[in-house]
């Protein structure tokens, strides 16, 4: 299956948009979230890795992202306060080949359980520090600045389980038919984004409700 070909200025732009502002007015949120404007109903259910009786939302992302590393400090709040039967994971996309080197990456830290401690330094790395991280040379180099041995890096992420990982992420990115990040999966069955929702705020609000319908069904 080809790849989309995804361009930031193009794939980005409703999500500058989508981050003009934080801020929700009362009377935009008095209005229950809409099917078709503020989310989006799957045609075909997208494979969940969540266990029966939980609720699964997957957030999608990309390092290089300027909007995903303006949202993480959100979404690192909104999945402080998620309720004991909802799931989070993460899901680094892959629009184009050149972006499978932070797949990896995103999945060797979660295989060395480093995700917590180092998640958030991959951002800065890339927005603050300006590294660009998108070769293995590049991603081993700033992997062994942060004390991670290099050699057990490299093995890890020329893995099968690593290399597998990120070839079911971007599968999901298709079953869920993502053309810009960030977004939100919900329950396998809701899609919504800043696009979408107007802000990335909002689109957690929307989120909250998308969990409330899928526990219905």
């Amino acid at each position: 299956m080809q790849r989309r070909v995804f361009s930031i200025s193009a794939a980005s732009a409703a999500a500058a948009t989508a981050f003009g502002g934080l801020a929700t007015s009362a009377r935009a949120q008095r209005k229950a979230p809409q099917e078709g404007t503020d989310y989006v109903v799957l045609d075909r259910p997208a494979p969940v890795e969540a266990p029966a009786g939980k609720v699964e939302v997957v957030e999608f992302f990309w390092y290089s992202c300027p909007h995903c590393n303006r949202f993480e400090p959100a979404l690192e709040e909104w999945i402080k306060k998620t309720p004991k039967d909802v799931v989070v994971r993460r899901v680094p996309v892959a629009f184009r080949p050149d972006f499978e080197p932070q797949q990896r990456l995103y999945y060797v830290l979660e295989g060395m359980q480093k995700v917590q401690a180092l998640h958030a330094k991959v951002f800065h790395a890339i927005h603050v520090e300006r590294q660009l991280l998108n070769t293995p040379d590049l991603v081993a180099d700033w992997a062994e600045k942060q004390g991670l041995n290099r050699a057990q890096f490299t093995v890890m992420y020329n893995s099968a389980p690593v290399i597998t990982n990120a070839r079911k992420a971007t599968l999901l990115q298709d079953a869920y038919k993502i053309d810009g990040v960030p977004a939100l999966g919900i329950a396998g069955r809701f899609y919504t984004s800043g696009s979408l929702a107007q802000t990335m705020d909002r689109a957690l609000w929307v989120t909250d409700h998308l969990i409330t319908q899928a526990r219905k069904a």
